[in-house]
């Protein structure tokens, strides 16, 4: 097994002789396959947004995905993607991703137990779409008395046989040697229980039990072990990861597609809500830690400061829509009726096709995404 990689500072060299796809270089006209590293946040069963932005991104063939960095459900978008795209290619990637996330609709308790008993309000046929607030979990009759009661156990005593419909469907839909091996490569961040710390899995150490160890919200889920080591979430350190990128790939284009907002306008004054605020700001931490650090090695780049030759210079892309997403709250991450999936499939698509028409020429020559203005000053 491959040793566990180190948690290192974003400062880091430039691989000096790379073995993979060669990325270009500044002020050179791009490849006409422009290679693009992809870092994907989680966020339950928003990750459906991602599923379009990646629908999207696969169907323009000016871009190639050479590594892809996810966490929770980024991390299952990357391994699905990853699996299709060694078994056929972006047309491969794209069947695949719709065929987890179709199966996906429906399987009430996927990524937590869910009140069964309890439709959303104003539900209708399938052929239509309810309302975004519809699939709110938190407006449905009931919900408050069953998450109070649910927080009275653990999933030790709640499920003590650890079962999960979820390992199943990530069972049908990945390919653990594609994963290892594949064209494109992953990684995949889960944080170890005992230390706090990210642990990324990549190569020979890529497995289901990793991917769902990125997944394992502790409220939810048994804490997954492998090598003895007890994981949780990946969210909680590393959401996602942008580092491996940095460290393990020739490419210098990184694009993230986010899920979990920066900036809400309101002050939360309920307890849900404020609960909410606290997830999205914890789970972006990482994030803005990262930005943070890469943001001050491009300075010393510009100020030539430090040696161009020895450290990447990233040219950043994002991927994002707050306001389309904005009437999903945190509660809507549970629910996975497969018309909200629809719906933030639909959401993601869009972003992704402006992204594209606006920024796609820009890959290999620039970034489209200030640090400073979008990450680290407040807005």
């Amino acid at each position: 097994m491959a040793a566990k990689p180190r948690a290192r500072s974003t400062a880091t060299p430039a691989p000096s002789s790379p073995t993979r796809r060669p990325s270009s270089r500044r002020g050179q006209r791009p490849f006409a396959d422009r290679p693009i590293d992809i870092a994907l946040q989680g966020g339950g069963s928003h990750g459906a947004f991602t599923w379009g932005v990646l629908d999207a991104l696969l169907e323009d063939p000016r871009l190639v995905p050479d590594g892809i960095s996810g966490t929770s459900a980024g991390a299952m978008n990357a391994a699905v993607l990853a699996s299709g795209y060694a078994q056929g290619g972006r047309t491969g990637a794209r069947e695949n991703l719709s065929a987890f996330w179709r199966a996906l609709g429906g399987i009430t308790d996927c990524w937590a137990p869910a009140p069964g008993s309890l439709p959303p309000p104003g539900a209708v046929s399938d052929a239509t779409t309810p309302p975004a607030w519809a699939f709110n979990r938190d407006q449905w009759p009931g919900y408050a008395l069953w998450e109070s009661w649910l927080r009275l156990w653990s999933p030790y005593q709640l499920n003590p046989f650890n079962l999960s419909p979820l390992r199943d469907l990530v069972r049908r839909h990945v390919d653990e040697d594609a994963l290892r091996r594949g064209p494109v490569k992953v990684y995949v961040t889960a944080t170890s229980v005992r230390t706090g710390q990210p642990r990324v899995f990549s190569g020979a150490e890529l497995s289901i039990d990793a991917l769902m160890a990125s997944a394992c919200l502790p409220q939810s889920a048994q804490a997954v072990t492998i090598d003895g080591e007890p994981y949780w979430d990946g969210g909680f350190s590393g959401n996602p990861a942008l580092w491996p990128l940095i460290y393990d790939t020739p490419t210098h284009d990184l694009l993230l597609v986010q899920i979990n907002p920066l900036r809400r306008e309101n002050t939360p004054v309920t307890a849900a809500d404020i609960s909410d605020r606290i997830n999205e700001i914890t789970f972006n931490a990482s994030l803005v830690a990262e930005m943070r650090a890469i943001a001050f090695v491009q300075k010393l780049l510009r100020q030539r400061q430090v040696d161009p030759t020895r450290y990447k210079d990233l040219r950043l892309h994002r991927i994002a829509d707050e306001s389309g997403l904005a009437p999903y709250n945190a509660s809507s991450k549970l629910n996975t009726d497969p018309r909200l999936l629809q719906a933030l499939f639909s959401i993601g698509r869009g972003a992704g096709e402006r992204w594209l028409a606006e920024h796609a020429d820009a890959v290999g020559l620039r970034s489209t995404v200030d640090i400073d203005k979008v990450f680290l000053q407040p807005r």
